[in-house]
């Protein structure tokens, strides 16, 4: 039996083994000894370096909590629901969570743990197919890009609060239109009165058209939207001075490693809960909460026959569980070797899921209230995507007392939502990055120089979002880059090389080999035959019922808009076949032997590690005692 390691040089080294397989073969050159327990130091041997671990155990759960309460739970999952009918919208969402969010975010954790590597090199373990690491690269970096927007929005809604009078609050600025109207009336509900004044000079059919002073300050002051894709305007330089500032917080959180970055998040990961919370009570006391949250529960059947539900449910899953991102493998390859990951997947995937549904509450009891302020059905309310937190919110914290206070509190905590689940995706690209250089090529600063030029790039992009026509670019990259097919197509990909390439049952004996015992079988049917089949449905689904992006139901996107969107999906979803085509051609010999060849797994030094006492324990017995399948079935399970 073949097997390859990487020596402590970085150099691939390769042998052949004979004996009872699985032990053998994954103690690679158990013989070698393995670079044992008692080298320390950050670099040992000739070159070697040797990989960053958590401070504590804690700070890697801190660290995914913090992620896992981001902005995807307060604007991304509610505005879902809103979309497709209310309450209907959980049942997908909890039904592709035990079929496909649950196994892959524990198959991607578990990937890290025991490959000890970020996204690109945790493939050695098919070497063949690191064009995932590759596309999940591709995918993070995108993700960086847009999903910054967000934050540096917030930063400035923040700014804005530190004033007497919330600049949102009031019609009387300049960029309100005379349709601005602070205070909706629930008189128009009967068409007859269309021509009748009910508020000031304004009749019921104008009133139908007022706009909130919310809604306008977002689209007329901070976005000063333009009419289409292909007017990109001027520069908002508040907002761009605003990003700028929001990538020097992201920098410098994350420039020394999880060393830092993983005591940051005790405070970011744990303060919005107390803010949602306060806020939950401030909206449950609103008239019309209850309506709003009856719209959130309250299943509307009929959706469950639309395609886009389904599909919604499954990539907003994939989306806040960070599943395809790569960012889960580098969180994972900072653990303990002997870390219960199995444990920990299930601890984060009920805190990621239930913080969603927690924030759902909070944002439809306002949307309930705003429904009935405005005088007009909940599914009508702040039709305006990714600005819901922008509208919704804001109007809460408007009909607080001390009003300012409230908003400082609120977009603060939005501040630190968004900021905790950035690290975690620029410490999983940069983590990818500084893997493909081994010990040998070690600079002092090399990871502060690697953060600051993903920084730099990711900003430099970002200006293309802050201009009047940014909004457009937003979604172009929210609707195609890192969300949808892309990730669907990823998560179908691990699947498949776990499960069919390197072997699930293998996989399995790797999990019990670090944490103890083996894991309930429902992760390997899940990674077998259940989730690359969900995933593969839900994509069909999503490429049978493609529809062309529009921004609030009302702008259609040119069809060079729709060409740029695709580029930025197929950039990621054809790095995996490209890159398996193209090691296939450069091997020699024949398809059998380079297939062969190229899916055997390359192991790190710390494999030999872990794996050299088995080695030792074979080593010691005869070869036919039943002694000896003891030990093996030992060190398997």
């Amino acid at each position: 039996m073949s097997f390859a390691w990487l020596d402590q040089r970085g150099q691939i080294v390769s042998g052949a083994a004979e004996g009872d397989g699985p032990v053998i073969h994954r103690g690679g050159g158990g013989g070698g000894g393995g670079g044992g327990q008692e080298q320390q130091g950050p670099e040992t041997g000739q070159g070697y370096q040797e990989r960053e671990t958590w401070t504590r155990q804690m700070d890697f759960i801190m660290s995914c909590v913090g992620f896992a309460v981001g902005l995807g739970n307060v604007w991304r999952f509610p505005y879902l629901c809103y979309k497709n009918g209310g309450g209907v919208f959980l049942i997908p969402y909890l039904l592709i969570v035990f079929v496909g969010g649950i196994p892959i975010f524990f198959l991607e954790i578990a990937l890290g743990q025991f490959m000890k590597a970020g996204s690109i090199n945790v493939w050695n373990i098919a070497p063949l197919f690191k064009g995932l690491g590759y596309a999940s690269m591709v995918i993070v970096f995108f993700c960086n890009t847009y999903y910054i927007m967000v934050l540096a929005w917030g930063f400035y809604y923040l700014i804005k609060s530190f004033s007497a009078t919330l600049p949102w609050s009031s019609c009387d600025n300049i960029w309100n239109t005379p349709m601005c109207i602070e205070t909706y009336h629930q008189d128009c509900k009967n068409a007859s009165l269309a021509n009748v004044t009910i508020s000031g000079n304004m009749t019921c059919a104008e009133l139908a058209d007022a706009r909130s002073p919310i809604i306008e300050f977002w689209e007329n002051k901070v976005l000063n939207i333009s009419s289409g894709l292909n007017e990109p305007g001027q520069f908002n330089w508040e907002v761009t001075l605003c990003l700028m500032a929001v990538w020097v917080m992201v920098y410098f959180c994350v420039w020394k490693g999880v060393k830092s970055t993983g005591k940051i998040v005790y405070f970011t990961a744990t303060f919005p809960y107390v803010v949602l919370i306060i806020l939950l009570v401030r909206g449950v006391t609103l008239p019309g909460a209850y309506d709003g949250i009856m719209y959130y529960i309250k299943p509307d059947w009929s959706k469950l026959e639309e395609a886009q539900v389904w599909i919604d449910a499954g990539t907003q899953i994939f989306f806040s569980y960070a599943i395809g991102l790569g960012a889960l493998t580098a969180l994972g390859s900072y653990n303990r070797f002997n870390n219960d990951c199995y444990k920990d997947a299930f601890i984060l995937a009920l805190i990621n899921s239930g913080t969603s549904f927690f924030a759902g509450f909070v944002v439809f009891s306002i949307l309930g209230f705003m429904a009935a302020e405005q005088g007009v059905d909940i599914s009508q309310v702040a039709e305006s995507g990714p600005g819901l937190a922008f509208i919704a919110y804001p109007k809460a914290v408007t009909l607080m007392p001390v009003a300012p206070l409230w908003a400082a509190l609120f977009f603060f905590m939005l501040l630190l939502l968004g900021l905790d689940s950035q690290f975690v995706g620029v410490e999983g690209f940069v983590t990818g990055i500084l893997d493909l250089f081994p010990g040998r090529h070690y600079h002092r600063y090399k990871r502060e120089i690697a953060v600051a030029i993903c920084c730099l790039l990711c900003f430099i992009i970002d200006l293309s979002m802050v201009t009047q026509g940014g909004m457009y670019v937003f979604q172009l990259f929210d609707y195609y880059s890192a969300s949808g097919m892309t990730l669907l197509w990823q998560a179908f990909w691990e699947c498949i090389v776990v499960a069919w390439v390197y072997g699930a049952d293998r996989f399995m004996d790797d999990i019990a080999r670090m944490i103890g015992y083996r894991p309930f079988p429902w992760m390997k049917w899940c990674w077998s035959f259940i989730t690359p089949c969900v995933c593969m449905g839900i994509f069909l689904f999503h490429l049978v019922n493609y529809k062309p992006l529009t921004y609030n139901n009302v702008y259609v996107y040119p069809w060079w808009g729709e060409v740029i969107g695709w580029c930025l999906a197929l950039s990621s979803m054809l790095c995996i076949p490209v890159s398996v085509l193209y090691k296939l051609v450069r091997a020699k010999g024949t398809i059998r032997e380079r297939w062969a060849h190229l899916t055997t797994p390359v192991w790190g030094p710390h494999h030999l590690e872990y794996m050299a006492p088995d080695m030792k324990s074979l080593t010691s017995l005869s070869p036919g005692s039943d002694d000896n399948k003891v030990i093996i079935f030992e060190s398997v399970m």
